[in-house]
């Protein structure tokens, strides 16, 4: 019979699951905005992509405090049954979420929607579902993405990648090794940042060179970009668990939240003369400032009621958030385009409609779906029997 749960959950870093709800609402409003935007050069909310790899710093983190000290008495399958009830159901709901809305977006900005048959669109449904990432020339909205019903999951599978090297060779490393695999990864941090090019796979980033937009393609640069993002800060994010040398601070989630946000937020430097300026400033916040912030998250604590209301509900919702928003996006980029001459009222309605509508819909998928199904499928895969 089920007795108790296998490896229960440690303790959680409330700091760290506020900071995480944080920066996936500046996600949405930065996609949000992106809808009107002639470039990466004028984005208004213009380094909000740089959430990604803030993601992967605070994965790292986690992974490290909460499996390292556990495969004494874990096996690989039993990591992998566990990431897999953490992460996928909600991979599901994005992808099928995205199927829904998929013929509503029909416009210019995606030219392959209405020449989509609707079997290919069921077809591209499981494959989202399976986390099978589509090559370019399986795309069916013009984006390139691996998950055309749901663009976001070209992160989740670079976050299980992370996972896949963790299990089964990077947990093995010691801190020195560690380490060095860290500074080594940084070089390709340096790379993208500065359009160093050391492989010759970029020349075809143009208005987003010196940036590290990307990695959502299966296409030779993209891939590059995303391996280049993953590796860097996930495994900075694992070294900062293990050294364990946290920073302690006042009204910790605040202060980290602020930064964060700053960051995020930040306009483009040195325009389209001075681009090496924009990566610099993306290679100091990756390199620098998220390991920074995420040692002073974990190493602060919350008080007060509401600040632990507000870190748990942020940290509750920011993974549904991050993974069901997007299919919303391209239906407001689809209204946007098929209605040029709008007044500006009716675009700053629809977009504060979305924002509202995206947190709603990852609040009821949450509470609705993703708890009732992880708890079924722990008490079915994770619970010891005898």
């Amino acid at each position: 019979m089920n007795t108790t749960t296998y490896l229960a959950s440690k303790p959680r870093y409330e700091i760290l699951d506020g900071l995480r709800g944080v920066a996936a609402m500046i996600v949405v409003a930065y996609h949000l905005f992106e809808t009107y935007s002639a470039g990466p050069v004028h984005q208004i909310l213009n380094h909000g992509y740089l959430a990604v790899d803030f993601f992967f710093v605070l994965s790292g983190f986690v992974i490290g405090y909460a499996y390292d000290d556990r495969w004494d008495r874990m096996s690989i399958k039993d990591f992998f049954k566990r990431r897999l009830v953490r992460l996928h159901p909600m991979v599901i709901m994005g992808t099928l979420i995205g199927a829904v809305f998929f013929y509503l977006g029909d416009c210019s900005a995606f030219p392959l929607i209405m020449e989509t048959p609707w079997w290919k669109v069921l077809l591209m449904v499981l494959l989202g579902c399976l986390m099978i990432p589509t090559p370019v020339s399986w795309d069916i909205r013009g984006w390139w993405e691996v998950n055309s019903l749901n663009g976001p999951t070209w992160s989740l599978m670079w976050e299980y990648i992370a996972n896949i090297l963790y299990a089964l060779f990077i947990r093995h490393f010691s801190k020195i090794a560690l380490g060095i695999f860290v500074a080594l990864a940084a070089l390709l941090t340096i790379d993208i940042a500065f359009n160093i090019d050391t492989f010759g796979l970029l020349a075809t980033r143009e208005a987003a060179a010196y940036t590290f937009i990307g990695g959502w393609s299966l296409t030779p640069d993209q891939l590059y970009i995303g391996i280049s993002r993953l590796l860097y800060p996930f495994f900075v994010g694992l070294l900062l668990s293990r050294v364990n040398k946290l920073i302690k601070i006042k009204r910790g989630f605040y202060w980290c939240s602020l930064l964060i946000a700053a960051i995020l937020v930040m306009p483009r430097i040195g325009g389209t003369e001075a681009m090496w300026m924009n990566g610099a400033y993306e290679a100091f916040c990756v390199l620098i400032m998220f390991p920074l912030i995420v040692a002073m998250g974990a190493g602060s604590n919350v008080t007060g009621k509401r600040s632990v209301a507000i870190c748990q509900f942020l940290g509750e919702i920011s993974y549904p958030l991050y993974i069901t928003h997007f299919p919303l996006i391209y239906m407001q980029i689809a209204w946007a385009r098929n209605h040029p001459d709008a007044p500006l009222g009716m675009h700053v309605l629809l977009a504060v409609s979305i924002f509202i509508l995206s947190i709603a819909i990852a609040y009821a998928c949450l509470k609705l779906y993703d708890e009732p199904v992880r708890e079924w499928l722990k008490r079915r895969f994770l619970m010891k029997r005898r």
